[in-house]
């Protein structure tokens, strides 16, 4: 997924809108996106909502994921939307393995359903290469808010400060097979600029896509999570040379070696290319 966009769960008229925003995945927030005294109506409607759709895979629509809420409500919330249109859940304030084999257990009957462990401690960011290989894990996510509240950290414009919690996720991710992580979403969406250059850099760090709080930052992120026509080309150039060649190393058009490890990120390049979703 390039991009995620946060949909309150109490919110159906939100909800009616969802699949058709430009967003490669729809996650739908039963956590801190609703308010305590509505946790209970937002799981009921987002599971009516859910109900109504088509099944994941049965037609061309976004991925959909749920937070859901840590300890026992989360377990509610997960037998709640354990639904063939869901693709996973997203466990809110996840620290342990155990928090997610209680999860998985919750979800005996829905073998398909992805787990995304949210990262929002120093805690859980510690433990990341454990959570990573837990139950039904194919990717995780950083919660930046939570775990500046946690640590004290204070980010400065460029979110320097967050670079190392940023690249442990990356890796732990790396290190376990997974999908690459969703960057931590920007609350300022009306500076598109500023999200552009923060998106660009996350995309350098290594993630795989980023979740959006709002419909007007979809466009931009699609945008920089999408190889360039000139990308494409260069690496579609590159892995044929290399291929041709049957050798363990060639040079580019530029006279610069490469081998194995500079075209597997080449093929990258032409797996997130447009057309090959």
């Amino acid at each position: 997924m390039r991009s995620a966009l946060y949909v309150p769960g109490d919110r159906p008229e939100m909800l009616a809108k969802a699949l058709d925003r430009g967003a490669d995945g729809i996650i739908v927030d039963l956590e801190d996106g609703v308010a305590p005294d509505a946790k209970d109506q937002a799981r009921a409607t987002a599971a009516q909502w859910l109900a109504g759709l088509p099944a994941a895979g049965r037609s061309p629509r976004p991925e959909i994921w749920v937070r859901i809420n840590p300890g026992p409500p989360g377990l509610a919330d997960a037998r709640a939307v354990a639904l063939p249109q869901v693709t996973g859940l997203i466990v809110a304030k996840t620290e342990t393995a155990g928090d997610l084999a209680a999860v998985a257990s919750a979800l005996r009957a829905a073998p398909w359903i992805a787990l995304c462990p949210l990262l929002e401690s120093a805690a859980a960011l510690l433990s990341a290469p454990l959570l990573a290989r837990g139950p039904r894990v194919t990717r995780m996510q950083l919660g930046e808010a939570d775990l500046c509240a946690d640590t004290g950290i204070e980010p400065g414009p460029d979110g320097t400060e967050l670079l190392w919690a940023r690249s442990q996720l990356v890796l732990a991710c790396a290190a376990a097979g997974l999908e690459r992580p969703l960057a931590p979403v920007s609350t300022d969406f009306r500076d598109l600029g500023a999200l552009r250059a923060s998106t660009a850099a996350l995309r350098r760090l290594g993630f795989g896509g980023r979740a959006c709080i709002h419909p007007a930052q979809l466009p931009v992120v699609n945008e920089v999570f999408t190889p360039s026509a000139a990308e494409v080309e260069r690496a579609r150039a590159l892995v044929e040379r290399f291929e041709k060649a049957g050798e363990g190393v060639v040079l580019d058009d530029a006279g610069r070696m490469v081998d194995e490890a500079v075209v597997r990120g080449a093929r990258r390049v032409l797996a997130a290319a447009p057309g090959s979703r």
